[in-house]
C-alpha cells in the first residue's frame, strides 16, 4: 500500500495518477487529482495500468511478523521445512 500507479486512460477529472489504499482480492485506488475512491478487481488492474510512479514504503520486520505471524526464518506452524504435500 501507499503505491503511486499510472493508469492508460485518464480519469475524467484529468488525472492518471492513483495511491493504492486497499490491498485484497480487489485492489482500492484513491486519484491523486480529485481524492475519488475506487475498487477495481486484480486482473482489470493489471490491465489498465501503464507504470508504478512510486512504491510505497516498505514494511518494517515487527509488522511483518505481526501481519503473517511468522518468526525470523521460521515456517508457518504446522509445517515442517521441506515437507511438502506430494
Amino acid at each position: 500500500m501507499g503505491d503511486v500507479v499510472r493508469l492508460r486512460k485518464k480519469h475524467p477529472c484529468g488525472g492518471f495518477d492513483w495511491e493504492i489504499v486497499r490491498l485484497g482480492g480487489d485492489i482500492g485506488l484513491r486519484c491523486l487529482t480529485c481524492d475519488r475512491r475506487v475498487i477495481l478487481e486484480r486482473p482489470v488492474l493489471r490491465r489498465r495500468m501503464k507504470q508504478f510512479v512510486s512504491r510505497g514504503e516498505a514494511l518494517s520486520s515487527e509488522v511483518e511478523r505481526a501481519l503473517y505471524g511468522l518468526d525470523d526464518g521460521a515456517p508457518p506452524e504446522g509445517e515442517a521445512p521441506g515437507s511438502g504435500e506430494t
